[in-house]
C-alpha cells in the first residue's frame, strides 16, 4: 500500500509531506526514541505519540514511509518546519481507527 493510499483509506489529518506514492512496508511502534533509531526500517510506518523536534531526526535517519502522531498528538511548530525542511510525511492519526482497519478477522495479522 502507498502513503496515498494509506491517507485516502483513514481520511488522515497531513502535517506536512514527502513521496506519497512511496510503499509502506511493515510498521513500527514505539515512543522511545533510541530504541526507534535501531528499529524503524525504511519504508516502515512509524507510531509515535512524541511530537517534538527529535521525531523529525530520528525519521530522517531512519527514513520511514510516514510518521503516524497517535493519540491525538498534534507536532509542535518547529516539528513542522523541520518534517517540510526534510519531506518527511507527518499525519494525526486515531488509533482505534487504525486497529478497526488493518487488522483482518484474525487478530494476529497486521496488514498495511
Amino acid at each position: 500500500m502507498t502513503v496515498q493510499e494509506f491517507i485516502n483509506q483513514n481520511h488522515l489529518q497531513v502535517f506536512s509531506s514527502g513521496d506519497l506514492n512511496r510503499e509502506i512496508h511493515g510498521c513500527y511502534i514505539g515512543d522511545l526514541l533510541s530504541l526507534a533509531m535501531s528499529r524503524v526500517s525504511p519504508d516502515n510506518a512509524w507510531m509515535t505519540v512524541q511530537g517534538n523536534v527529535n521525531i523529525a531526526a530520528v525519521a530522517t535517519l531512519c527514513e520511514p514511509a510516514c510518521v503516524l502522531l497517535v493519540d491525538g498528538r498534534v507536532p509542535d511548530d518547529e516539528t513542522k518546519q523541520k518534517a517540510k525542511e526534510q519531506h518527511i510525511i507527518f499525519f494525526k492519526f486515531i488509533i482505534i481507527i487504525f486497529w478497526n482497519r488493518i487488522f483482518h478477522r484474525n487478530t494476529t495479522k497486521l496488514v498495511l
